[in-house]
Parts: C-alpha cells; structure tokens; sequence
C-alpha cells in the first residue's frame, strides 16, 4: 500500500502501489493484476509498456531534456505540430502545446479573447458554454465548465460562463421530435443567448464534441454541430471544441468532429495526443486566428515553464507516429462497432440499463431505476462508486461517473480501452462489467 507522505485525491482510502503495465494490463506490488478498460481517464490509447514510445522517450531525454521556448525550438516539437496539423480539417494549421488539457483550455480561452483584441473588438470577453460539460480543474477551466459540484467549492474565484443546455438526447428531446429537430432546438439556445447577453459581449462558445466525464459518451445528434457553426459565423463568435478526451483518434478519425462535418476555429487536445507516456496536450488554432496575433501584437500574451517540452513532444510523436504505421484509426471504429455490440448483447434488455451511447472506443452505459421514465437512482446510493470498488475487487478498472441527468443525480460507467484492444479484450472487459453491474444494483 501507499504511503503516508502523498496528498492523494481522497485521503480517506490507501491505494496500491502500481508496478508495472503490460499493455491492457496494470501490475501492482502485490502481483495483482487490472485490466485497465478506461485508460485511467482515456489516456493511454496504446496501453502500457509500448516499446518504441519508451525507447523515443530515453533517446530524447539522454539528447536534450529541456529548452525554454522563448530561446529555441526543436525539431520534434516542429515535426509534432506538422503530423497534427495534416491530420486536423480545414485550416487548423497552428499548434500551441500545454502540459496538460485544463492547461490548453486557458491557453484556448486566452487565445479567443486575444484574438478579438487584436481586432479592436475589446467587448468581447464572454464565454458561453453548455451545463453538464468539464473542461478542466484549473480555475479558468472551472469557470467556463458546466460541473456544478466541481464549481461549487471554488465560485467565489472563478470568473462565471454563460450556460445553455446540452445536446444530451436521451434525456431532454421531447417524444416527437427527430434527432435533427431536437438539435436544431438545442442549439438554437446559443442564438438566444448571444442575444441576451448581447453579441457584441459574447467571445467563443465552448464545448466538447462528445461529452467524456460529467455525462459519459455523449455524441452530438446530426446537424447539431453545424448549426452550432452557423451561430458562431452569423454573429463573428469563435467556435472552441474541447477534444481533450474524445480527439487524438478516441473516436476513430483523429478529432471526432470530423463525423460531424465542422471545423472549429480552436480545438483543443490531450490525453491520446501522448497516451499517458508524458504530460502533454495541446491547442490548435485557424490561419485566421494565428494571422490576427501575427499581424497585431506579433506575440501570444501567454507561456507556461513546460510548453513544448522536448520529451514530452518525442513521445507524443512516437506515439502519433505508432496510430499511423499501426492504422490505429480503423482499428478504433472497427473495435468500437465490436465494442457496442457486445454492450448491446450484454446490457440491451437490461432493466437498469437505460443507454448505451458513444463513438468509436469512447463508449458508456447508463444506470436507470425506471428505463421507462429514465427516472435515476437515489444519488445516496452511490451506485457508480459502488461500480468503481466491485469492478476493481474483481481486476477491472472502469471509469464511472454520477450527477449524470442533471448535475447530482444519474448513473453512469465510461469505458476507453487502447485502440489496440483485441476482440477477447473486449469480450473480457464487457463479461466483467455485466458481472459487476449485478452485483451493486438494488435486487
């Protein structure tokens, strides 16, 4: 067990001391061995112990380990923003790197307002966002996040977003719209709210293009992104997507909006993008953004001590470069129809499954009391922590989640397992999973 002197996330539990990975694979001291179906928290896309990430990452730390950005470049965060910038649609040519994804969201919200500021439009400063979203646990990420209970502790700091409601279908489309009406619908709310608040106030609107943590797996309907576009582009609003968790290839194209046929003119990226092996995420911004800061100011009001750290741009090579010789890509959509299916077979005609949503090898299921009225369990119940400690008893690692319909209550488990997942991986995962949802549901 862990000792004493680490300040862990809960203090009220010892952890064990994780040894080893071996990739689906976590070892810990005591010989026990998890399989790790959430990438800790869609992390590690590779799993663990890939050797070629460990070899780039040895090979460039014995090399250089560090250059402060406003002295040098170097050649693998140069070759790095080259290999996103062909993978990423339209004209996101420009890449900015973090040491982590609540870092690239201010690094994102920085960049909006910079951006108006360049153009004189100095107003301009407002973020709306959408409720049921995180998009990180710095205080500027808190502030344009949609958690409540995450907000909660810190509002008295954190500077306020404005918030409209989520595309979450399953919950709040009335029983006779299509999925395209229930989207135009929803996404209609930002038209309102730039409205109120007034547009000339209104900077970037925020969101992630599939919903990781506070919903679990929840992908857009059709055609809601690309009224989304339309509102952004009628009143000259920068449209940010949060792909810290569901882009780098989670989905099964390398940013998930590309399913839904937009372009934002910031994303932002992390986990998948260095698979766990180091810290390191990233925003990608348009010609058009880059060109207002370099025809303006010249100089990005931003930096942080670790930004473009060499090792950490290495790996995150190595392990782009891995997605691609591997064809990892395909791989995810092919493993997440399998993935789906299974949870189908296994959980479809479940009484307290209510859904079953996500894309690619981002996937989760709901737990309901009523699948009738979709109605949740008590949240004094704690079934997905319960989920939590009953998975991990048995060697499964899974990544729950509560508050899931409306901030406090609901239920959900999210799985992300590596692209490289075999199909007896995923039967192993979806079989273990059914026989921990048995086991903490009311009887």
């Amino acid at each position: 067990m862990n000792g004493g002197h680490v300040l862990q996330r809960s203090t009220s539990a010892s952890l064990p001391i994780a040894t080893k990975g071996e990739g689906i694979y976590l070892i810990d001291a005591d010989g026990n061995r998890y399989v790790d179906a959430c990438g800790g928290a869609a992390v590690s896309c590779l799993g663990h112990g890939h050797p070629k990430v460990a070899e780039a990452i040895a090979e460039q730390s014995a090399r250089l380990e560090y250059v402060h950005t406003g002295f040098f470049t170097t050649s693998e965060a140069e070759e790095l923003a080259e290999v996103i910038a062909r993978q990423t649609p339209g004209a996101l040519d420009r890449v900015w790197y973090t040491s982590s994804g609540s870092e690239a969201i201010e690094a994102a919200v920085k960049l909006a307002r910079q951006f108006h500021l360049e153009r004189c439009d100095v107003p301009r400063s407002r973020v709306i966002a959408r409720r049921l979203s995180y998009h990180g646990n710095t205080l500027g990420a808190l502030g344009a996040g949609g958690s409540d209970w995450r907000r909660a502790p810190y509002e008295p700091l954190i500077v306020d977003a404005k918030f409209i409601d989520p595309c979450f279908e399953y919950h709040f489309a009335l029983p006779d719209e299509s999925p395209e009406e229930y989207g135009r619908r929803v996404a209609n709310q930002l038209e309102d709210e730039i409205i109120k608040v007034g547009q000339e106030t209104v900077m970037a609107f925020l969101a992630e293009t599939v919903v990781g943590a506070t919903a679990g797996a929840v992908p857009p309907v059709p055609g809601y992104f690309k009224r989304i576009r339309e509102i952004c582009d009628r009143y000259g609003i920068l449209m940010i997507l949060d792909e810290v968790m569901c882009g780098s290839g989670r989905t099964g194209t390398f940013l998930a909006c590309e399913q839904d046929g937009v372009t934002p003119d910031i994303v932002t990226l992390g986990k998948g993008l260095g698979a766990g092996y180091q810290p390191i995420g990233a925003v990608v911004c348009t010609n058009e953004v880059y060109e207002a800061i370099a025809h303006g100011s010249a100089a990005l009001k931003h930096g942080q001590t670790y930004n473009a750290h060499p090792v950490g741009c290495a790996a995150s090579l190595a392990v782009q470069k891995i997605v691609e010789d591997e064809g990892l890509l395909g791989r995810v959509r092919v493993a997440g129809d399998r993935l789906s299916r299974l949870l189908e077979q296994r959980f479809g005609d479940h009484p307290d499954v209510g859904d079953i949503r996500g894309r690619g090898l981002l996937q989760a299921i709901e737990l309901v009391a009523d699948r009738d009225t979709k109605a949740p369990f008590d949240r004094d119940l704690k079934i997905h922590e319960l989920a939590k400690i009953d998975a991990f008893r048995r060697g499964l690692l899974i990544y729950p989640g509560g508050g899931t319909v409306d901030g406090r209550s609901g239920d959900h488990i999210l799985l992300a397992p590596p692209y490289n997942v075999t199909d007896a991986e995923l039967e192993m995962i979806v079989d273990m999973l059914g026989d921990t949802v048995d086991a903490v549901l009311p009887a």
